[in-house]
């Protein structure tokens, strides 16, 4: 591969960029000028486009030779209608990808009472959002097998790091889920994300599906008391599920309400990259070093 097309350069792809520009030629989706010029700094070739506007998208046909996809479905809706206008595009030449390597979430398994989680499990989404991905994932692999181009899709469960890390909430005093009603959950470094959807361009088997998650394994609230310690705040508040209701948005509630712990087995096994923060302990432990005197 020459030319790598970056789709959605938000703060995962931009983490991927100094791997990719030592190696290919970069050209990566932006929506206005001001993000062009973060992305040219970076090494990158800036492209005005909007996965909204299809006629916008008319330029990415047969201009890359493997496509790294970060981007989101819009805020609404059970379709990803980005996805078909992108797919649309790159299938307008008879010069395709030979891979596509897209980041999808976790959340299309649905709650799943705690059970570890491999990626054979079906799909039960339980929210549109999670169902928006499973769409985009539909798409993406019946246009890897029409056009027999190599696809692989990576399942992010929460993504972190030093600077994503919900410290505002814990100095607002957010109240978590008390220990006997509380969820699995799951985690990802933006640092190991970015270099495993790098790898898997490479070595990932065509149609292939990964959980992208490291080797922790903690309750919601025992990753929020870390987080506290790790900067010296105190612990949130353990309410029961009848009285959180009252203080947190739906969407937070959301994610309270499905429970599940990831088997990453198969990305170890496959995309063979040692993980620089298998836990969130070592993640964390390296954001505590980064942050600056006082935080």
């Amino acid at each position: 591969m020459k030319r790598i097309l970056i789709v959605g350069s938000g703060d995962v792809a931009q983490r991927a960029l100094p791997w990719l520009t030592r190696r290919f030629r970069v050209l990566a989706l932006v929506r206005s000028a001001e993000g062009g010029a973060v992305l040219r700094a970076a090494g990158a070739i800036p492209l005005l486009a909007d996965l909204d506007d299809a006629r916008s998208l008319k330029r990415l046909a047969g201009i890359a030779d493997g496509v790294l996809h970060f981007a989101p479905p819009p805020p609404a809706g059970d379709g990803d209608p980005r996805m078909k206008r992108l797919l649309a595009a790159l299938e307008a030449r008879r010069s395709l990808p030979q891979g596509v390597v897209y980041i999808s979430t976790t959340g299309v398994y649905g709650d799943c009472g705690g059970a570890w989680v491999d990626e054979t499990r079906p799909c039960r989404a339980q929210t549109a959002r999670a169902r928006r991905r499973i769409d985009a994932e539909r798409q993406l692999r019946a246009f890897g097998r029409r056009r027999q181009v190599r696809v692989a899709i990576l399942r992010a469960p929460g993504i972190y790091a030093a600077d994503r890390l919900p410290l505002e909430r814990l100095r607002r005093g957010d109240p978590v889920l008390a220990a006997d009603e509380d969820v699995h959950t799951n985690h990802i470094h933006a640092e190991d994300l970015a270099r495993l959807a790098c790898l898997a361009l490479f070595r990932a088997p065509a149609g292939r599906v990964y959980n992208a998650s490291d080797d922790s394994d903690l309750k919601m609230g025992d990753y929020f008391d870390a987080v506290a310690d790790a900067f010296g705040l105190a612990r949130p508040p353990r309410l029961g599920r009848a009285q959180i209701g009252e203080r947190l948005s739906p969407l937070t509630l959301s994610f309270m309400s499905e429970s599940r712990r990831l088997d990453n087995r198969r990305l170890k096994r496959e995309l063979r990259l040692p993980l620089r923060y298998p836990t969130i302990a070592a993640g964390l432990a390296a954001a505590r070093g980064a942050a600056p005197a006082g935080v």
